[in-house]
């Protein structure tokens, strides 16, 4: 029998092995929503824009995935979204476009956020100043 201090290690060696086993990485088992990395922005006519945001989501499954992406105001106001409808567990980070969102002519930028099916909207965002303003 193994002298009992010996038992925390046992512990953690055997949660170090579940975690390995299933393919859960430590990293991506602390992060709750997905996370806007970088956005590009330009624009394509008077007060209408496209985004190109590229969004980090680590544990990506077909059961829990980021399904959104949206532009924000300074007041929250939302101004556009894009939902996500499959995961992309085979490509992470990933790039999807917001396209043609309308912001009136007095808002200078913009923050994007994105959204995960389970938790909704939260994590990094990315605030981005519009071009022309």
């Amino acid at each position: 029998m193994l002298d009992s201090s010996f038992r925390p290690y046992f512990a953690a060696l055997g949660a170090a092995i579940l975690i390995t086993t299933l393919g859960i990485h430590p990293a991506s088992a602390e992060q709750k929503y997905p996370d806007v990395v970088s956005v590009q922005v330009h624009e394509r006519s008077t007060d209408t824009f496209d985004f190109d945001v590229t969004v980090s989501s680590p544990y990506d499954t077909p059961d829990r995935y980021a399904d959104g992406i949206r532009a924000l105001d300074s007041k929250g106001t939302v101004l556009g979204t894009r939902k996500l409808w499959h995961d992309h567990a085979s490509e992470q980070p990933f790039t999807r476009d917001l396209y043609g969102v309308h912001i009136p002519a007095g808002i200078r930028s913009v923050t994007i956020q994105a959204r995960d099916q389970k938790f909704g909207y939260g994590g990094k965002t990315v605030n981005v100043p519009l071009p022309g303003r």
